[in-house]
C-alpha cells in the first residue's frame, strides 16, 4: 500500500511527463470502445533500469508515445568544382560538349548568312578562306569558355531566366545536328540549300 501510495504521490508531484512505455503489457483504450478520452493525460512509468528524465511536453494519450519532430535536412553542400585541365576537357566535363555547341551556334549562323549573301554552299565556303576564320574562332571561344571554369565559375551558377544553362547546351546540340544536315543537304543536292 506505502508503494501504491509513493508511486501515485510521485506521478501527481512529478507533473505530466512521459517516459517509454512497454506497450506489450498496455490496455489501448480502442479495445474498450465506451473508454473515450476528451482530455490530456500524462503517463509516467516507475519501473525501469535507467532514472527517468524530465520532459516538458506532456503526452496525449497514454497509448500513442509523443512524435518525434524530425531533424532539419542538412543544407545543402555545394560540390567541389575541379579546375584541373584535364578534369574540364575529360569526356564527362563540362568544357566539350559547351565549347563544341557554341562553335556550332557560331557556325551554323555564319553558313547561313554566307550562303544567303554570297551563294555559296559550306564546302565552297571552307576552301575559300573559311579555314582560318575556323581557326581563330575556335581559339577564340575556346580560351573564352575555359576561363571563367579555371576560376571555379560553372555555367549553372550563372544562369537565371531564359538564359539557363541547360537552353544553351540545347541550342548548341541543335545547332550541331543542324550544321551537319545543312553539309550533307548540300553535298546530296549539289548545291546550296536556298
Amino acid at each position: 500500500m506505502a508503494t501504491a501510495s509513493f508511486n501515485m504521490q510521485s506521478v501527481f508531484a512529478g507533473g505530466l511527463t512521459t517516459r517509454k512505455i512497454n506497450t506489450n503489457k498496455l490496455f489501448f483504450a480502442g479495445n474498450f470502445p465506451n473508454l473515450k478520452r476528451n482530455y490530456p493525460v500524462g503517463v509516467r512509468c516507475m519501473a525501469g533500469e535507467e532514472p527517468m528524465k524530465k520532459e516538458s511536453a506532456p503526452s496525449t494519450s497514454a497509448a500513442q508515445p509523443l512524435p518525434k519532430s524530425p531533424l532539419p535536412p542538412p543544407p545543402p553542400t555545394k560540390p567541389k568544382v575541379s579546375t584541373k585541365f584535364s578534369d574540364l576537357l575529360a569526356f564527362s566535363g563540362p568544357a566539350p560538349e559547351r565549347i563544341n555547341g557554341r562553335l556550332a551556334m557560331v557556325g551554323f549562323v555564319a553558313a547561313l548568312a554566307v550562303e544567303l549573301s554570297k551563294g555559296e554552299n559550306v564546302f565552297a565556303q571552307i576552301s575559300d578562306g573559311g579555314v582560318s576564320w575556323f581557326l581563330g574562332t575556335t581559339a577564340i571561344l575556346t580560351l573564352a569558355s575555359l576561363v571563367p571554369l579555371f576560376k571555379g565559375i560553372t555555367a549553372e551558377s550563372k544562369s537565371d531566366g531564359i538564359m539557363t544553362s541547360d537552353a544553351e547546351l540545347w541550342n548548341g546540340r541543335f545547332a550541331m545536328l543542324g550544321l551537319v544536315a545543312l553539309a550533307f543537304t548540300e553535298f546530296v543536292k549539289g548545291g546550296t540549300l536556298v
